[in-house]
């Protein structure tokens, strides 16, 4: 079985909106980030093992609240106290977090299907998220993640590269549709490359 990704029906391809004239490099590119696997990991209260030592794929778990661990595929997100999120395009992830994570320690979720991904990338990404969250951008940077809304629907931003800026962007799969078109709608003033 074959799974349909959240946006299948809806991304589209082409250029849009303000972008007569504008360099086709400075457009924001919108994407959608298909076939990852995601994994929340919560690592029990009763636990005795010290989440100062968790790491998978070489990756140490942050620490800090709203930071991340990356390596070429995978990204370790923390989200809440003594929970993390695993965001990779391994596809043999699955194996590896259940061997590593004895269920007597943690909470194992894999949500894989249960979001849709939007990446957006540009020199203007940030000002677009402005247009609809109530986050201090201006403190925002690489290798930052937040849990926020935007025009209402809870989204995580993870901010995965800068020069220009790249940002994944995630909400529930069921809301997927209508952050899309919040999205793009936001982004028209700018003109953007759906690809």
């Amino acid at each position: 079985m074959t799974s349909i990704s959240p946006l299948k029906f809806i991304h589209k391809k082409g250029v849009f909106g303000n972008h007569y004239k504008t360099n086709e490099k400075d457009l924001i590119k919108i994407s959608e980030i298909k076939d990852l696997n995601i994994f929340q990991i919560y690592h029990y209260k009763k636990s005795t093992i010290s989440n100062q030592n968790l790491k998978i794929d070489n990756l140490r778990f942050p620490i800090e609240n709203s930071k991340v661990n990356s390596s070429s595929q995978t990204r370790v997100i923390w989200s809440a106290p003594r929970t993390w999120l695993i965001i990779t395009k391994d596809n043999n992830i699955a194996k590896t977090v259940y061997t590593e994570f004895d269920p007597k320690h943690f909470g194992i979720t894999d949500i894989s299907n249960s979001r849709a991904v939007i990446q957006i990338e540009g020199f203007n990404s940030i000002e677009i998220l402005k247009k609809g969250s109530p986050i201090n951008f201006n403190e925002f940077k690489k290798d930052d993640a937040v849990s926020t809304v935007f025009h209402g629907i809870n989204i995580l931003i993870d901010f995965v590269d800068k020069n220009p800026d790249r940002l994944n962007l995630f909400c529930l799969r069921s809301f997927g549709e209508t952050f899309y078109h919040h999205i793009t709608d936001a982004s028209l003033e700018y003109g953007y490359n759906g690809n």
